[in-house]
């Protein structure tokens, strides 16, 4: 195995995994920046008839964005570990997610992609997460995100297939 493809997935996932942990100081804390950035989300889905989206007890609040990104982070460490790159894909689809969310949410509402004043460094954070994601996904955990999708899709729909009774009619079902 060349050096590259050894190290590589590991310093993406550092990379991703660093971005990620050094944001929550901001989430968990309700530090102004985030309170700025999420509520000028919550103003525009206000707008768009979905209020309250974005607020503290939000679907999508600083706090679940937040524990997304500590689960993504926490997998994509994990997953540095002998034996666990399933772990390591698990956490770079999860990032993968939350970015493409971000850079949208940056690029397609009033948020900007300089909220903060900053020289756009949490746009430029979120794109280098999300296409870290990618290719960490796309170019070396691609097996392990193939038999991740598997085994979660076999929750939904076992191996088996729909159990006898659920293929009959309900009206034969009664009979």
């Amino acid at each position: 195995m060349s050096r590259l493809t050894k190290h590589a997935p590991h310093a993406l996932a550092a990379f991703m995994a660093a971005v990620f942990l050094d944001s929550l100081r901001f989430k968990f804390t309700d530090h102004p920046n985030t309170q700025e950035i999420f509520g000028r989300l919550n103003d525009w889905a206000s707008s768009r008839g979905a209020p309250g989206l974005f607020a503290h007890t939000g679907l999508f609040s600083q706090y679940v964005i937040g524990g997304i990104e500590l689960l993504a982070a926490t997998l994509l460490v994990l997953g540095m570990t002998p034996r666990r790159g399933h772990l390591q894909a698990a956490g770079a689809l999860a990032g993968v997610l939350v970015m493409t969310g971000a850079v949208s949410f940056h690029l397609f509402t009033p948020l900007t992609t300089d909220p903060n004043h900053d020289g756009a460094g949490l746009f430029i954070a979120a794109c280098t997460n999300l296409v870290f994601g990618l290719l960490l996904l796309g170019a070396f955990r691609r097996r392990e995100l193939v038999v991740l999708v598997r085994r979660v899709l076999a929750v939904f729909a076992p191996l088996g297939g729909a159990p006898e009774h659920a293929a009959r009619p309900l009206a034969a079902a009664n009979a």
